[in-house]
């Protein structure tokens, strides 16, 4: 992969994931204060939420600068899978907060239990407002540029931050100002709720990589447009792609004239991982020549193969089925 680009990027992901530690901490210890002076379950919940934070935030360093070590003789594919385990413990850990929150509005609600105060709960809810709303702006710049799973899950959990302490300022302003008895455990059990489903639908990018999952459709129809416009190509099948960390890897057989002679079968795919780089960035690609015609494996769908048109024109995609031969 190309060091050039992935040191930066390293440097970048590592950069968000310190502001990420360094925004928690700085809640972590007003939220405390806020608990003891507030007596609010949505409070704790807030508080928990962000201790979790604090933890989640040291796993994606963690997971971060694992994944933008160099390939070794133990991981030649690299360590990018780190960030999806990275971003799996936080799923674990939001999870956890989530469960064990909801049992305490449960209680509180059952129980009548009411806020002792509600300013100092208001004030740093406000102030963790402002704190996470510039976090996620300098996160959105590193993802843009890195792509990092583990940075973006960070900052998924970040947003859910910004409607959390606006709930907690709701339910305690409910709760002591608008004599609602009981908003703050209602507010609190949303809280859990929202925390679940956000925990929820950041395992899914994760398992997708832990899994090897293919690209998106889209992207892999970009990648064979790009491959389709050499002109000494007869055909592609068996694409394979998958995404770890930032890297892409993608494996493919292509079509050849079977007279070519081993060397110029290496221009040919020399000159076609050249227009590749240069459309995607640091991808890991292998290619395997075939002589025109021949098929190893049949398809698995639409972007599985391409195929030669009639002569003079660029190869085109083959709809779903059995393989045909180049220029049929």
């Amino acid at each position: 992969m190309d060091q050039t680009t992935t040191a930066p990027h390293a440097d970048l992901n590592r950069t968000a994931a310190q502001a990420s530690i360094a925004v928690a901490a700085l809640l972590l210890g007003m939220k405390v204060w806020a608990v003891i002076s507030t007596g609010s379950t949505a409070m704790l919940g807030s508080l928990a939420d962000t201790a979790l934070d604090l933890v989640a935030s040291m796993a994606t360093l963690l997971g971060v600068w694992v994944a933008a070590q160099p390939d070794d003789h133990n991981h030649r594919f690299g360590h990018g899978k780190a960030e999806a385990l990275a971003a799996m413990f936080q799923v674990v850990l939001i999870s956890i907060s989530a469960i064990g929150l909801a049992f305490r509005a449960v209680g509180q609600f059952l129980g009548n239990e009411q806020v002792a105060e509600a300013e100092s709960g208001v004030i740093v809810s406000a102030i963790a407002m402002g704190a996470t709303l510039a976090l996620l702006a300098y996160q959105r710049h590193v993802i843009r540029q890195t792509n990092s799973l583990a940075i973006s899950t960070d900052n998924v959990h970040y947003k859910s931050d910004l409607f959390l302490n606006l709930a907690v300022i709701a339910a305690l302003v409910l709760e002591k100002y608008a004599g609602l008895k009981g908003s703050d455990a209602v507010f609190a059990f949303g809280i859990a709720l929202w925390l679940a489903w956000g925990a929820w639908g950041a395992s899914q990018e994760a398992i997708e990589q832990l899994m090897d999952h293919e690209w998106p459709i889209e992207k892999r129809e970009r990648f064979l447009a790009v491959v389709a416009q050499h002109p000494e190509l007869k055909g592609l099948h068996d694409l394979r792609t998958r995404t770890s960390g930032n890297r892409d890897f993608v494996q493919f057989h292509v079509w050849v004239d079977g007279r070519m002679t081993v060397t110029e079968a290496h221009r040919v795919m020399d000159e076609i991982e050249d227009k590749l780089m240069a459309e995607f960035p640091g991808i890991e690609i292998l290619i395997h020549p075939d002589p025109e015609g021949l098929v190893d494996e049949a398809p698995i769908g639409a972007a599985d193969l391409l195929t030669a048109g009639p002569e003079g024109e660029s190869p085109a995609l083959l709809a779903q089925g059995a393989p045909r031969e180049a220029g049929a």
